[in-house]
């Protein structure tokens, strides 16, 4: 009883936030009396009930009772109020279906412009067009989103849509949710749409954040033949340059397979904590023009100014949080970006993601794992062995043989888009429904490390964005382009092959980043460069433990950071800087000393999504377990057709839709049990 009265209590005072926020934000003046105001409301009702008859009075409440939560002084008085609701609902099944139907269609070509634009707005800052001009950034700030959601309410479609579909609760949907048909959901997708009103000046300001602090990672690379070590020596060959965290990590990746590697990942991991600390020398970053001794921050060449960067990256962050604050307000079910993410985006509650997390974390078999991961290397564990790219099947093939491998077979972006329907036959995939995605799919050279843009519309095109340096793509940019090419068959398939546009996608990102990774361990297979290795699938358990293990950690920094600024709003970039830093040394100390020692060490904040991603770090290590999940469930299935019967599920919510998938809910179980039988049969 206690519970169910805090429970009541708490829903009470959300009401009440829920309409003073209203009241000061719409403009709407404060009623004489709350007891009036319900009774006109009930009036309206009524009147209504005995129009339209008692068996719609369910209907009726609940969408008079929507509608009024929303509706401003600007959207008329009370006699307009009662106009419209008696006026807009519909009683009749079939036309109610019928408008079902044209508002989907309305709302797919709606969101899919606006994708359209701000895509082609965004244009020169994401895809390598040559030097960037004043004038592309002015166009990437711009976007008619930002208005949009007004704009619905004030021509009054919101309205209608609040008027005669409900809105449903997660709680609802995790309950009811199997038992609802296709249509229901996508009518339930309809109406969720509707939960917020944000002005469009504040929207607007967090779309131009988000663009500042995406255009600041995707221009953040290194030259790395410019670093040079203790002895004045260069560990890197001429013309590599690395986007960060991306670049520096996967290049540190790549340094295990090389007998003298092991400095030049020293100097990797010093480079990223020279970033962490805001102690890198602001010329040196995405400037060909100078060398950097990291080991004492000298500067030489055209300049020799080592003054540091400053707090610019945390700065990034901070700024995005404001962003998100900002609109905290007009969300009343969703009152922080935490809520957002998890409840509204996500649809799993943030304490259920923290313990899958930690529960993986705090495994036998990952700390088990570190002691294998020990034995192989022949030496003491560092902090960036967190990154052991060693569970590989034996292969012949270095990195630079590799390399050579790619770059002959595509030197530039169009090679790699017309050979797009051979890599998906060697996937699995039947002739017909390999070129239909291909023709879908169109390729970019990114400025970024690479992105999968899908599309909105079904007459529009998903865009794959990779780098393709001027020699040819290289070994990590292909593997990178497969990975988002496994984001772009889903957004093709979870689009054109769906029976709703409405639930149009996969139920958060999570889903899609499996996909994507389900792609990308197949690279080498792609190439043609297939292996007998009687461990392979036990090589593959350990690496899937390890690197979920790894990106999971990153996660609990990401979700703590967030906290800490809501919990801190008032702070600095300086101290944001400090609070992030020792996060990461909490989260490492807790969860990866026990496994690679290293006490306090502070790699876990090196991630640039943790900078302009709005908490979106997560969805990786959610997206290796689901994997994994469907790993196992496609053994002895072909991924082609398995994959798409499972993406035109669209848009559920993630465990029903994993329940229909593979058969289960999201477990971590099958990593365990994997890496359990990995270990007995390596040991």
């Amino acid at each position: 009883m206690r519970i169910r009265a805090i429970r009541t209590l708490c829903i009470v005072l959300m009401l009440g936030l829920f309409m003073m926020f209203f009241v000061s934000q719409c403009g709407k003046k404060q009623p004489e009396s709350v007891t009036m105001k319900q009774a006109f409301i009930k009036t309206v009702i009524n009147d209504m009930v005995a129009k339209f008859g008692k068996e719609h009075a369910r209907r009726i409440e609940t969408g008079v009772k929507q509608v009024e939560k929303l509706w401003c002084d600007a959207d008329g008085n009370d006699e307009a109020f009662r106009d419209f609701c008696t006026n807009n609902f519909i009683v009749d099944k079939n036309d109610l279906d019928k408008a079902f139907e044209r508002l989907e269609v309305s709302f797919e070509t709606l969101f899919g412009t606006l994708l359209e634009q701000e895509r082609q707005f965004q244009w020169n800052l994401q895809v390598d067009t040559g030097p960037i001009l004043p004038v592309d950034y002015l166009l990437a700030n711009f976007s008619l989103n930002s208005h949009v959601e007004e704009d619905l309410y004030k021509t009054k479609i919101a309205f209608f849509v609040l008027l005669n579909f409900e809105i449903k609760s997660l709680e609802d949907a995790l309950k009811q949710g199997d038992k609802w048909s296709r249509q229901k959901w996508a009518e339930v997708r309809l109406a969720q749409q509707f939960t917020s009103r944000v002005p469009s000046d504040v929207s607007q300001q967090k779309y131009e954040t988000y663009v500042t602090a995406d255009n600041y990672i995707s221009n953040y690379n290194i030259y790395m033949h410019n670093l040079l070590n203790e002895n004045d020596e260069r560990l890197f060959p001429e013309g590599l340059k690395l986007i960060t965290h991306w670049g520096l990590r996967d290049e540190l990746k790549a340094q295990y397979a090389e007998a003298d590697g092991f400095p030049r990942q020293k100097m990797i991991y010093d480079v990223m904590q020279k970033i962490i600390f805001q102690e890198i020398p602001q010329v040196v970053i995405d400037n060909p023009d100078v060398d950097w001794k990291v080991s004492t921050n000298e500067v030489s060449g055209k300049s020799s100014d080592n003054s540091r960067e400053g707090d610019t990256r945390y700065q990034m962050l901070l700024s995005v949080f404001h962003a998100e604050k900002a609109t905290d307000p007009y969300y009343p079910l969703y009152p922080s970006k935490i809520d957002r993410r998890f409840q509204r985006d996500r649809e799993i509650p943030e304490k259920t993601v923290e313990k899958l997390f930690e529960d993986l974390l705090t495994s036998k078999e990952f700390k088990r794992t570190g002691q294998l991961i020990q034995k192989r290397l022949g030496r003491d564990l560092e902090s960036f062995d967190i990154w052991y790219k060693g569970f590989k099947p034996a292969s012949q093939y270095s990195e630079s043989k590799l390399d050579k491998i790619v770059a002959a077979k595509y030197p530039s972006v169009e090679d790699f888009e017309r050979d797009i329907p051979n890599i998906l036959m060697k996937l699995g995939f039947d002739q017909e429904t390999a070129e239909f995605l291909s023709l879908k799919i169109e390729v970019d050279p990114s400025r970024g490390a690479g992105h999968a843009m899908g599309a909105g519309r079904r007459s529009d095109n998903a865009h794959l964005r990779t780098r393709v340096p001027k020699d040819g793509m290289n070994y990590k940019g292909f593997n990178i382009a497969i990975h988002e090419l496994g984001h772009n068959v889903e957004q093709v398939f979870s689009l054109n092959k769906i029976d709703h546009t409405l639930l149009e996608g996969v139920p958060n990102t999570a889903f899609t980043e499996a996909f994507a990774f389900l792609f990308q361990k197949r690279d080498l297979e792609i190439l043609g460069l297939h292996t007998d290795d009687p461990n392979a699938e036990h090589l593959d358990a350990l690496n899937q433990i390890w690197s979920t293990g790894e990106i999971a950690g990153v996660s609990l920094v990401d979700m703590k950071v967030w906290r800490w600024m809501y919990d801190n709003p008032e702070a600095t970039a300086a101290e944001l800087r400090e609070a992030v830093i020792q996060i990461a040394r909490e989260v490492w100390s807790r969860y990866f000393y026990p496994v690679l020692g290293h006490k306090d060490a502070p790699i876990l904040a090196i991630y640039s999504h943790m900078i302009d991603g709005g908490l979106y770090l997560p969805d990786y290590p959610i997206g290796h377990i689901i994997q994994l999940q469907i790993e196992e469930f496609i053994k002895d299935k072909n991924l082609a057709v398995e994959m798409e019967r499972m993406c035109v599920q669209g848009s559920i919510t993630p465990n029903l839709w994993i329940q229909q998938a593979v058969g289960e809910n999201i477990s971590i179980k099958p990593t365990i049990k994997a890496a359990e039988k990995a270990l007995k049969a390596l040991s």
